[in-house]
């Protein structure tokens, strides 16, 4: 039997896909937008921190509106809140309105999730985590597909801003679009077993210890790929010495990596290797990847670096998501909670720290402040390894 949710998932799904294009689509038009505003390139990475300050600000209510008033209604709003900031911030010119557009786009980001994440659960109960992987695909994709919009934008001196308006009437078509199709009853569905419980553990996990550091986790996991969201064009233009236009297409190599790097764990997660190895390997890799484009000047491998930074920084947050939620299966949405605020925070901090080591120190400074996330990222998944092993025997 065909399941009934299915146009209802592909709605969903293109919400994600236009999400991937809004994650850098700041970092896309620095220039442009500190133009028009008048403020300097740092002051327009801001504009990312705002984001993450909405999403801060929305983790502390979201959940509930999703299981008060339901899935469906919460990523209607969303979509008609990410119209507001895409038709915001390039028809304004006042740099505070920007600001305040961005706080928006991130309490949509919050509602998307906390709406659209139970509700492909609640669709596709049995392939759950494939729905999942999903969202992340078309992440992904939105993110590849957005540099090649913008190269024929400027190809053909069409206003950059269309890339702005063309997705709000896109995220206004899709929530039309989704106002018409069928959602699960989320008070009906109810949950199945599956799950870890305390009588697994061979030492009782301690929130203090091994909970605290996937929390961290959960800032370092973000903090490693808003780097290079917010800055790669700056770090193609200024530190590389690329033109503008190869440089924002760094992001399309990027994502692509993000993309292979989502295909490689549904494939292999579990069955061929544990998630906690893979938040130790691949901040190893994305090191190692940065490490390079202090050494090599090769356009081309540039573009290699570029990929392996972004199949290295992809899907990190996601595990260490998965490993609290079955540490703390009593407490889940609780335990969950706090790494996402770290991630938060993430969005929230990096911005304003890169932002200010650029302005005393050079570009070159935000790959070294990475660099660091990454091998803090390799000590704190050591150290929640360690942990594994002594509570699961």
């Amino acid at each position: 039997m065909k399941n009934s949710y299915i146009k209802s998932s592909f709605g969903m799904y293109m919400n994600y896909l236009m999400l991937g294009m809004i994650n850098i689509i700041i970092a896309s038009n620095m220039d442009n937008l500190s133009e028009r505003y008048g403020v300097t390139i740092a002051k327009i990475s801001l504009l990312v921190s705002a984001i993450g300050i909405g999403k801060l600000i929305a983790l502390f209510f979201v959940g509930r509106l999703s299981d008060g008033w339901g899935r469906k209604p919460v990523i209607i709003t969303a979509n008609f809140l990410y119209l507001l900031f895409l038709v915001g911030i390039p028809t304004t010119t006042s740099y505070v309105l920007a600001f305040v557009f961005a706080i928006s786009a991130g309490i949509a980001n919050s509602l998307l999730d906390s709406g659209t994440y139970p509700a492909l659960t609640e669709s596709f109960p049995t392939k759950a985590s494939s729905a999942s992987v999903l969202v992340k695909a078309s992440v992904s994709i939105g993110a590849t597909l957005l540099p090649f919009i913008m190269a024929i934008l400027v190809a053909n001196h069409i206003f950059w801003g269309w890339t702005f308006f063309g997705m709000g009437a896109l995220y206004l078509l899709t929530g039309i679009y989704l106002i018409f199709m069928p959602f699960p009853n989320h008070k009906l569905v109810s949950t199945k077993g599956g799950d870890v419980s305390q009588a697994d553990f061979k030492e009782q996990p301690k929130f203090l210890g091994e909970g605290l550091a996937i929390i961290l986790m959960g800032f370092t996991s973000t903090a490693l790929f808003v780097v290079w969201q917010t800055w790669l064009p700056q770090l193609g233009t200024k530190l590389i010495g690329l033109e503008s236009n190869q440089a924002i297409q760094l992001l399309s190599y990027f994502s692509i990596g993000a993309l292979v790097s989502v295909l490689l764990l549904a494939i292999m997660l579990d069955k061929f290797i544990s998630p906690i190895m893979i938040a130790i390997i691949y901040p190893i890799g994305a090191f190692l990847s940065m490490l390079t484009l202090f050494m090599v000047e090769s356009y081309s491998f540039v573009i290699v670096s570029t990929f392996l930074m972004g199949l290295f920084t992809s899907g990190i947050f996601q595990l260490a998501l998965s490993i609290m939620m079955k540490l703390f299966p009593a407490s889940k949405a609780t335990a969950s909670s706090y790494v996402n605020i770290a991630a938060s925070s993430a969005f929230i901090l990096v911005p304003i720290i890169t932002s200010g080591l650029v302005s005393s120190l050079g570009i070159s400074m935000t790959l070294i402040f990475d660099m660091i996330i990454a091998v803090i990222s390799v000590i704190l998944a050591v150290f929640v390894l360690t942990r594994l092993k002594k509570i699961f025997g």
